[in-house]
């Protein structure tokens, strides 16, 4: 069960602005919106009760499902990578405990998260909803298919590694849009920047990464929104 109760206080917040200062800004996160975002979202209400004191450590935790919350240097990096503005409209693959789409609210006009596990779609919709989050509408489904109802996306944003970008992807992108995604096999995934124009998609390889494996699913259904 996460945290959705835990009282969030000075204690947490303290560790909060740690973090923001230790592993952001230190090792070279330097957008301004991504490091205020990340100084925002109570990190410690997507965590498990009994995680709750490491919710602000240098590591994954895992949320269940066999699923993880990613490191926060991770998090950041992507979103800082993504380049969101305000007036982005953003897919947020592997939503998990709604984290990642809790910070990226902070940034984008609109979030649109996909999570292929039901029960995690639906606590983190539901979490989402009570903490405040109203830019954000969740999905349970095939993330391999993206969300076609609400495309195009000016940015994609993955935090599960496939061997190459869904071709549903690309063809929800926007015109001039990014996708930030972990390539590669499992020993060698790559988180890659993706952005397409109308002539060509230009890749940039980031960082050595290591991340849960995107799914594919048989069906090729669109997404289910959570109300």
């Amino acid at each position: 069960m996460l945290c959705d109760d835990v009282t969030t206080g000075p204690r947490f917040a303290d560790l909060r602005r740690d973090m923001v200062a230790t592993q952001l800004r230190a090792r070279g996160i330097r957008d301004p919106r991504v490091l205020d975002a990340m100084g925002r979202v109570p990190r410690e209400a997507f965590v498990p009760h009994d995680e709750a004191e490491l919710a602000y450590a240098d590591h994954p935790l895992p949320i269940g499902g066999g699923q993880t919350i990613s490191q926060p240097y991770v998090v950041a990096l992507a979103l800082e990578a993504a380049r969101i503005t305000p007036d982005d409209d953003v897919l947020d693959v592997g939503a998990g405990s709604g984290y990642a789409a809790a910070v990226t609210s902070h940034l984008a006009r609109r979030v649109f998260a996909i999570e292929r596990d039901p029960a995690l779609a639906v606590a983190a919709a539901e979490r989402l909803r009570r903490l405040g989050f109203a830019n954000v509408r969740l999905a349970a489904g095939d993330a391999w298919c993206g969300w076609r109802a609400h495309a195009p996306y000016h940015v994609i944003v993955s935090a599960a590694a496939s061997l190459d970008v869904p071709p549903a992807w690309m063809e929800q992108l926007a015109e001039g849009g990014r996708i930030v995604a972990p390539l590669g096999p499992p020993d060698g995934q790559q988180l890659v920047r993706i952005t397409k124009d109308a002539v060509r998609e230009h890749r940039e390889k980031l960082l050595a990464v290591r991340y849960v494996p995107l799914v594919q699913g048989d069906s090729a259904q669109d997404a289910v929104e959570i109300v």
